[in-house]
């Protein structure tokens, strides 16, 4: 199965970090018409009493205006894209390694599993890493096995950890098993 992969417009602001500070910009946005497909927020430790928020989409004209208000603006000055397909062992160690051979660094990845899908977001320092980064990921297939030559693989029971993010160590701890066992 071939990765979906999207390019997303994301929207940032400051956020009080206190009691209700995150709804009051949730508040905001739907009050505008909009529904949040995804978000992440934090507090920012160099400032007490402020955080970040990221969210995405806002769509229309309606929303876009509620969303200003709120304090958030169109995150311009980064692209971003949206990745979903089959979770699998090693397939975030994939992506991550395309997006990287394309010259690519990332900023930031947020990613989950739920049941056998993934979902992930990644964060890239403009638009342009973004287009070079989706070009890069057209040649991962997310069907595949074992880094990613069609290779079969035993499903995995979940761990919590998610396939499309977490670095695995396991195949370090068999290597080491087999040379302790000689």
């Amino acid at each position: 199965m071939a990765l979906k992969v999207t390019k997303v417009p994301v929207w940032a602001g400051d956020l009080r970090d206190v009691p209700g500070g995150l709804a009051d910009v949730l508040d905001g946005v739907s009050g505008g018409g909009g529904s949040v497909d995804f978000l992440i927020a934090r507090r920012n430790d160099k400032h007490p009493g402020m955080g970040k928020v990221f969210l995405t989409p806002v769509e229309g004209a309606r929303t876009r205006d509620a969303a200003a208000r709120a304090g958030l603006q169109h995150a311009a000055k980064m692209g971003t894209l949206r990745i979903e397909g089959t979770d699998q062992r090693g397939l975030g160690a994939r992506i991550t390694r395309a997006i990287g051979d394309a010259g690519v660094n990332v900023r930031g990845v947020s990613a989950a599993v739920i049941g056998g899908k993934f979902v992930a977001y990644i964060g890239l320092d403009s638009e342009e890493d973004a287009d070079l980064a989706a070009r890069a990921l057209r040649g991962v297939n997310a069907g595949s096995g074992a880094a990613g030559r069609g290779a079969s693989r035993t499903r995995r029971k979940s761990t919590g950890r998610s396939g499309a993010a977490g670095k695995r160590k396991a195949p370090a701890r068999r290597a080491k098993s087999r040379k302790s066992s000689r």
